[in-house]
């Protein structure tokens, strides 16, 4: 099987040889090809020469178009100082009152450069690699996108005094991310990530009242697009998991403040998990013996339909061995966990 039918596999739960490995490279992978962060975010050959190398180096089975969360923020207007090797810093916030959001309209990646860069991106990608492997396009989810163009702080204080302002922000954010998922569909991917960042802090009634819904709307869209959805909210989700799994998804990725086990408990046998050993103690600071007993671990505990990657971005500075340790490459400790043969 190639590594797109491995993974296709898995997520369908269909018969399949080995368990997919779709690690989440963005600084380490422009390190890698000698360029900086910024160059990353802000180049998109940079970026497909990064993510094609990577996938290649490690025997990965997805390439992938996340670099940073601003490419819609970018499209609305805001402006960000980029410094060589961090995310880009906003000038500003776009949404200060509801007059504000009154002004919001849906946006088309082609009238915005950054967006339509990571459709050009996709698009080489695909072209590149996608008939053997997976092309992940991304977006930002609902609440993440209002978060960048509102404010961490001021969002959640919006979801509980003045949630009808969110949810007339959200149904504009949602036609931007399906119409930015749409194009990268179209241009090849077969699998939209969609980072919803801040709903890991709003908590379970906030994110099942609020939140979910806007999901679901979104990952309908691009189920009728044709794209599978990876659902990817950093953080300790144990409490809003299995309302995760209800919001259709695809795969949701699982941080490693979560035990696997018990997400695979709360979501059920019907939705693929991709994670989720630590990428800071784990991966970054751990011995490639540590790395692959870890993601043996996860193998174990994430049941037929499971991808294994690092519960986030893998790390600046992590040793190339300890990325080996787990990924189907020269140097892996875990073949014999990998491969159900």
């Amino acid at each position: 099987m190639t590594p797109k039918e491995q993974y296709l596999a898995a997520v369908r739960g269909e018969k399949h040889d080995r368990v997919p490995v779709t690690p989440i490279f963005m600084a380490w992978a422009a390190h890698y090809v000698g360029h900086t962060y910024r160059d990353f975010q802000l180049d998109g050959d940079v970026l497909a020469d990064a993510q094609l190398a990577v996938t290649r180096a490690f025997g990965a089975d997805q390439v992938s178009a996340i670099s940073d969360p601003w490419r819609e923020a970018s499209g609305y207007g805001m402006e960000f100082d980029y410094p060589p090797q961090g995310v880009g810093l906003p000038k500003g916030k776009l949404i200060t009152s509801g007059d504000d959001v009154a002004e919001l309209r849906p946006l088309e990646p082609s009238g915005s450069e950054r967006m339509a860069q990571r459709v050009a991106s996709v698009a080489r990608m695909s072209a590149e690699v996608g008939s053997t492997h997976s092309v992940l396009g991304w977006i930002e989810g609902p609440i993440a996108e209002y978060a960048d163009l509102r404010g961490v702080e001021e969002t959640m204080i919006d979801l509980i005094q003045a949630p009808d302002m969110f949810a007339r922000a959200a149904s504009v954010l949602v036609k931007t991310g399906l119409n930015f998922a749409t194009a990268q569909i179209k241009a090849g991917a077969d699998t939209i990530g969609v980072g919803d960042a801040a709903a890991s802090l709003v908590g379970p009634k906030l994110y099942a009242e609020h939140v979910l819904p806007w999901e679901r709307k979104l990952f309908e869209g691009i189920h009728e697009a044709g794209g599978l959805v990876k659902l990817h909210i950093c953080g300790d989700i144990r409490d809003i998991v299995g309302d995760m799994a209800r919001s259709g998804a695809d795969i949701i990725d699982v941080d490693w403040m979560v035990p696997l086990a018990e997400a695979r408990r709360a979501v059920g046998p019907d939705v693929a998990l991709a994670g989720n050993f630590d990428p800071v103690e784990v991966l970054l600071r751990g011995t490639p013996r540590q790395v692959g007993e870890a993601a043996a671990a996860n193998i174990a505990d994430g049941g037929e339909r499971f991808i294994l990657q690092p519960g986030c971005e893998v790390p600046q500075g992590t040793p190339e061995q300890n990325i080996r340790a787990f990924c189907p490459c020269e140097g892996c400790l875990i073949a014999d966990a990998l491969n159900f043969q």
